[in-house]
């Protein structure tokens, strides 16, 4: 017998509000049961195990960031824009009620020192997404320059994220991590080659 999609919801909801929302991966399995109001069996049923239900809650979480995403883009002008859309996208999407105290999959990846192969899979399935996706981006804006500006893209973006778990600060505003990001692709000719 299935798992209906209701029950399947709740888990990875109470996953995405303890675990992701609330920035802690160790999280046990109890309190993401207890929340969810299903069984140990149900669980395993639906999931075969906690690590499986997280890696199937940051597929799910991915799908709705790449969605804002898109839609960021969407409703840029320029090809600049459309590349610093990641910006815009990502202040949206922390700013949701679903927004997690950092990134759910950097939380995935620092959690656990050698990963399941779930949770392993969705962390580097999350990662290329973000490096083709703004290398396609980057193409028309830097030209030959492109890989390394996705390079130095990615580390802005993933600093910003990270700035969100100092304790006492909100983090750096996106809009500072936006006017770096545009400084970088206003001189891609800086970057290593």
């Amino acid at each position: 017998m299935g798992t209906r999609e209701s029950t399947r919801s709740r888990l990875l909801d109470a996953t995405d509000e303890l675990v992701f929302a609330g920035g802690d991966t160790t999280t046990p399995v109890d309190r993401i049961l207890e929340r969810a109001g299903v069984s140990p069996a149900t669980l395993y049923r639906a999931y075969g195990s906690k690590e499986a239900l997280v890696a199937a809650a940051l597929d799910r979480r991915h799908r709705e960031w790449l969605e804002v995403w898109d839609a960021a883009v969407a409703r840029a002008d320029t090809d600049r824009d459309r590349l610093l859309a990641l910006f815009d996208a990502l202040e949206e999407f922390q700013g949701r009620a679903t927004g997690a105290r950092w990134c759910a999959f950097l939380g995935a990846a620092a959690g656990y020192a050698d990963p399941p192969p779930a949770l392993a899979e969705a962390v580097r399935q999350e990662t290329e997404t973000l490096r083709r996706r703004l290398l396609a981006l980057a193409e028309p804006v830097a030209g030959p320059r492109a890989a390394a500006l996705v390079d130095a893209l990615a580390l802005i973006y993933s600093g910003q994220l990270a700035m969100r778990l100092r304790p006492g600060s909100p983090g750096v505003p996106a809009g500072v991590a936006r006017e770096l990001a545009a400084l970088v692709v206003e001189h891609p000719e800086r970057l290593g080659a």
